[in-house]
């Protein structure tokens, strides 16, 4: 059989063309670009099935929260065809965006501060 003749296998058609990498890249300049504050990423690979990572960040007030978390969703689908589901934009105290690889949780402090999200999933120092 002649080697040349033998194809590659064929690629994915239904594979994303961006890893959780990219997704995260565009999450936390997208976060920077809007003045988001107290940007954390927690790496979950290993520790969990729901997410790759996960972002928590604070905005100064609702309206904050709420525009930082529309525009990351604007960007996210621009950039990548990624329609994240949220929760909690109506509102503006907690919005959370799940782009199926990076979780995304915006707060207003007081709520981020009552939550404690990083407490409960961050790995312990030396622990890592």
């Amino acid at each position: 059989m002649d080697p040349a003749a033998v194809a590659a296998p064929a690629a994915n058609p239904s594979a994303p063309d961006f890893s959780a990498a990219d997704v995260l890249a565009l999450v936390l300049q997208s976060l920077d670009d809007d003045k988001a504050e107290e940007i954390v990423t927690i790496d979950l690979r290993g520790r969990s099935s729901v997410a790759d990572y996960m972002v928590i960040c604070s905005g100064r007030s609702s309206r904050q929260v709420a525009a930082i978390a529309e525009k990351l969703l604007e960007r996210l689908k621009a950039a990548y065809r990624i329609t994240a589901r949220s929760e909690g934009k109506e509102t503006g105290d907690w919005v959370l965006l799940d782009t199926g690889d990076v979780v995304v949780h915006v707060f207003r402090p007081e709520v981020r501060e009552f939550y404690q999200l990083e407490r409960m999933w961050q790995v312990p120092a030396g622990k890592a």
